[in-house]
């Protein structure tokens, strides 16, 4: 049986000396195959070491980008099987995703219509040619996602939520389906014609204003996820030259008329075959359009370079990785590598896909995913996941307003940051053995800590 043991180490101390002695608590998660996950799984045992550590070595007073937070992802079929639920049940699971002293999560996802975890295809707006949008309506969303996310300010008022459309009205689009995009890609575009230009963007003032009437602040809209994609679910493909058209001559301008205050960001971008993201941060008429460029799946190299292009970027991270709805423990391991493979190369934020799916783990068009907990329909049962464990580690200790901080080691597992009194090392131990690591700041000598083997921590040292 494999164990893995996600640890959150945590160093309360005040410099005084080199040889100060410190105090260490650890605060773990222990995950086990076959062993079910709780919901609160987050245990406490001390941490010391005696022994000589790897080395690093911690800059606060060197920082780079500002933290936005950590979440995941709204959707149909998951605000459909929470809603099955008892409301004891549900209020104790949207606790665990967005209590404080839980996952806390506060940068999360939603969908403008269906995506590929709604139940099918749908958009608000389902008569043709309707372009004043006399007919548009969110009440589909009323017994599912709405209330779903309602439940998230519950307990999480300040949540930042951002949305994005799969795809726009059919009728708005060659192929006249929202999904289907596979099967004739040419056609999975929208019109090339300013009447549906015009209509698209009041289509998206009417959602924000729909969404403000049920207590729903939208702050975000990314244009088109996954804009390079042309797929058998919801999809559309947008090139960055009408993506750039549509909000210079049409979205802005509505926004503008509405005092819509909502933000306009480009993207989603993959680097999958294309660099769409990068050609469209290069042309300054563009990005200048946006408030920042949503990004997923994207090749570390490529945030390189297009902060290369442009230094002055604002990223948003907008979907993390789906698997195949195996729900390992191995792959609940893999997120810190994800995660940091965003945080260290200057993005802001972590947004992980489905937070809840039901009992099958199935899209509406027929494949798996993994998620944070599913919820069995019919036993009104509630299993939480090994990727629950993981994102509780990253939500909690990785909240907005901290600061990434420069460090130095020859380890490469870790993410640095820092707020106004503490510095939060997270590091990734895969090994089959305790690793000990030696902390400093600068040039004062903190604390050796062990680090339990297969684990994930953060070490949060006082500085102030």
């Amino acid at each position: 049986m494999k164990k893995i043991v996600f640890v959150v180490g945590v160093v309360f101390m005040m410099i005084l000396s080199v040889n100060a002695q410190n105090e260490a608590k650890v605060y773990y998660v222990e995950l086990i195959d076959g062993k079910k996950i709780e919901s609160n799984p987050i245990k406490q045992i001390e941490g010391k070491s005696t022994k000589e550590g790897i080395l690093v070595r911690l800059y606060p007073d060197i920082t780079f980008q500002t933290i936005e937070g950590v979440g995941g992802a709204f959707n149909e079929i998951g605000g459909e099987a929470l809603m099955s639920l008892d409301k004891e049940q549900q209020n104790e699971i949207m606790k665990n995703l967005f209590g404080k002293n839980t996952a806390n999560f506060s940068l999360c996802r939603t969908a403008i219509g269906a995506s590929d975890f709604g139940i099918d295809a749908y958009s608000y707006s389902e008569v043709s040619d309707d372009f004043k949008m006399k007919n548009f309506s969110v009440q589909r969303e009323e017994k599912s996602v709405i209330p779903y996310i309602q439940l998230a300010y519950k307990y999480n008022p300040e949540m930042s939520l951002f949305a994005s459309p799969w795809s726009p009205p059919g009728w708005m689009k060659e192929s006249g389906l929202m999904d289907k995009g596979a099967s004739n890609p040419s056609k999975n575009v929208l019109k090339d014609d300013s009447e549906i230009y015009n209509a698209y963007a009041l289509y998206f003032s009417k959602y924000v204003e729909a969404y403000a009437k049920e207590g729903i602040d939208v702050n975000r809209i990314v244009i088109q996820n996954e804009q390079d994609l042309s797929t058998k679910y919801p999809s559309c493909n947008m090139p960055p030259e009408q993506m750039g058209k549509f909000v210079i001559n049409y979205l802005r301008p509505r926004f503008k008329k509405e005092n819509t205050t909502t933000e306009i960001w480009a993207g989603s971008f993959r680097t999958a075959k294309r660099l769409d993201g990068l050609e469209f941060v290069t042309n300054e008429k563009w990005r200048e359009a946006v408030d920042g460029v949503g990004i997923q799946y994207i090749n570390s190299r490529q945030i390189e370079n297009m902060q290369a292009v442009f230094p002055e970027i604002k990223f948003l991270h907008t979907e993390g990785n789906c698997f195949g709805g195996e729900n390992s423990v191995n792959q609940a391991f893999s997120r810190f590598d994800e995660v940091a493979s965003y945080i260290n190369h200057g993005v802001p934020n972590f947004c992980y896909w489905n937070m809840i799916l039901n009992e099958t783990g199935t899209s509406g068009w027929g494949w798996k995913q993994n998620c944070l907990i599913n919820i069995d329909r019919e036993n009104k049962t509630v299993t939480y996941n090994p990727d629950y464990a993981a994102m509780s580690l990253f939500g909690r200790f990785m909240q907005a307003g901290m600061k990434r901080i420069a460090s130095a080691s020859w380890y490469n597992g870790t993410i640095t940051l820092a707020d106004d009194k503490n510095v939060y090392l997270f590091i990734k131990n895969d090994s089959e053995s305790v690793k000990t690591f030696d902390i400093w700041l600068k040039d004062n000598h903190i604390k050796a800590v062990d680090i339990p083997a297969q684990t994930l921590s953060v070490v949060v040292v006082n500085y102030n």
